[in-house]
């Protein structure tokens, strides 16, 4: 079994500078990171109990070990027939997908500590922010010559820039993100979820005539590009109270216009954030690291893919061919299992400074989880 050790890479993405946290396997022997006994033994664990979970819950997806206690691979049932094709290459959906649980946790663990709101303050402090990131973030910014006139690039993110981050690490208590799987549909949540401190919702799922399902509260909404320029449509999804709405994307000509003249009362913003890797493109996995970055447990309901694995299912329309549907699928298991396994993670020493890392708390309440 291979040590472990902790490194900080710094990677650009798309012009946004984040630190990434890797966690990479040792081969050398005679390298100065070591490990416990101990701490051998609570990763062995922790991938034992991942994968009796995965075989318990994941619907005959299968956790198959790695090279060392952090690898797995999710299997599907050979007879499962994927459906998405690549636009790109033309080939279908694979059945297995490797996944690296300490490297999930570890990324975890940066946003929990992060804010994930675009600021003013965070495009001040890189090098160069405006020239060379705040116009990515503003929809046709590549004709802002890199906002050579930094006013217009101002006044462009002026209705979504605040000054400073409007949220905090931990700011709230118990959060529950909410899916949009037809799943819901088969438990009554709606009280449930309305027993938490702040509830997360993505794009334009509605309310009304499903609150026995999902709820009534509604604290935050998490909107892809369409649904941000639906703005004023999304806003009255809650007529309770006022969201946050809170655009993945860039700032659009079409929603600055909307919140002035309609207006749009609600507060708006950019999100700023990680990557939880190639499966995790969609609204739920960035709605998912938004909660994060503000709450100390997070429940997430309503994130399956119907039992024939074949496509994303809704609890307000027909199902759709959304992108990825496999690997998504097996992403989310493995959130759930690391959420049940609920293990403490101890990353080795590196240059004297010693990191603990703690699995967040996730559920997944419209399924009994066994172990």
């Amino acid at each position: 079994m291979r040590l472990l050790q902790l490194g900080f890479v710094i990677a650009l993405a798309s012009g946004l500078a984040t630190i990434l946290i890797h966690i990479t396997g040792v081969s050398n022997p005679d390298s100065s990171f070591h490990i416990s006994d101990e701490d051998l033994e609570a990763l062995r664990s922790l991938q034992s109990h991942f994968q009796q979970c995965v075989s318990a819950n994941g619907l005959g997806l299968q956790a198959v070990s790695g090279k060392d206690y952090c690898e797995i691979t999710m299997k599907f049932p050979r007879e499962t027939v994927p459906k998405w094709r690549d636009p790109k290459t033309q080939e279908l959906e694979g059945l297995s997908f490797d996944f690296n649980l300490c490297e999930a946790v570890a990324t975890w663990e940066q946003v929990r500590n992060t804010t994930t709101i675009l600021t003013r303050e965070y495009i001040d402090a890189l090098p160069n922010g405006w020239e060379d990131y705040a116009w990515r973030r503003i929809n046709k910014g590549v004709l802002l010559n890199k906002c050579e006139n930094r006013t217009l690039c101002m006044e462009k993110l002026s209705l979504v820039l605040p000054e400073r981050p409007p949220y905090i690490p931990r700011q709230f208590g118990r959060c529950a993100v909410i899916g949009n799987s037809g799943d819901l549909l088969k438990t009554k949540f709606g009280n449930e979820i309305d027993s938490y401190d702040a509830v997360v919702r993505e794009n334009g799922a509605p309310i009304q005539n499903f609150t026995e399902y999902v709820g009534t509260k509604s604290t935050f909404r998490l909107l892809n590009r369409g649904s941000a320029k639906a703005l004023d449509k999304v806003a009255e999804l809650y007529d309770t109270g006022k969201e946050v709405l809170i655009v993945k994307t860039t700032i659009h000509d079409i929603m600055s216009k909307m919140i002035r003249e309609v207006p749009i009362l609600n507060p708006v913003y950019l999100m700023l954030g990680s990557s939880f890797g190639s499966a995790a493109k969609g609204t739920g996995l960035k709605a998912l690291e938004f909660a994060l970055s503000m709450c100390d447990t997070v429940d997430m309901y309503g994130f399956t893919v119907d039992p024939g694995y074949k496509e994303w299912s809704r609890y307000f329309s027909e199902s759709r061919q959304g992108h990825t549907p496999l690997h998504g699928r097996a992403y989310y298991q493995m959130m759930e299992c690391l959420g049940v396994s609920s293990y403490l993670y101890l990353i080795p020493c590196l240059e004297s400074v010693c990191f603990t890392c703690y699995f967040m708390t996730f559920s997944f309440p419209h399924q009994e989880i066994s172990v």
